[in-house]
């Protein structure tokens, strides 16, 4: 027996993946998902749509700008002769990803000293005269 594949029209499938339906219409006018019509000109979606725009949301948070979104979606679509393109696309996106948490990493430690820093000086453990320039100094 043959199951028919799962159809959901728009509003169904932005609530499953999470996204406003303005937004997937967006996405469909930048090329990075093509719905299907039914015979009376209704999009909808299929699993299959749900695992790509999964693949591509991954891909957009670890921020992928769009216009790679679109290179890598073209170099898919013309098949197996591009894997090491979209390998190198996706190897540079890795590295620019990498580089931005390691400066959200040291932000964060800064904050975290900010914030020590402070409680420093509510429990009285740091000198009111201290400034910040100078507890930063301690850890040099």
């Amino acid at each position: 027996m043959m199951t028919l594949a799962k159809h959901y029209k728009i509003g169904e499938f932005a609530r499953l993946v999470g996204l406003s339906t303005y937004t997937l219409r967006y996405y469909e006018t930048e090329g990075l998902i093509v719905s299907q019509r039914d015979t009376n000109g209704v999009r909808y979606y299929t699993d299959q749509d749900v695992k790509w725009l999964g693949f591509l949301l991954h891909l957009k948070g670890t921020g992928m700008k769009i216009t790679d979104l679109k290179t890598y979606v073209r170099l898919r679509a013309q098949g197996d002769s591009t894997i090491m393109e979209r390998r190198q696309l996706l190897d540079r996106v890795k590295q620019e990803s990498e580089a931005e948490i390691r400066e959200r990493q040291n932000n964060l430690a800064v904050l975290s000293k900010k914030i020590d820093w402070y409680d420093g000086k509510l429990d009285r453990s740091i000198d009111s005269n201290e400034s910040f320039e100078e507890y930063l100094k301690r850890f040099e």
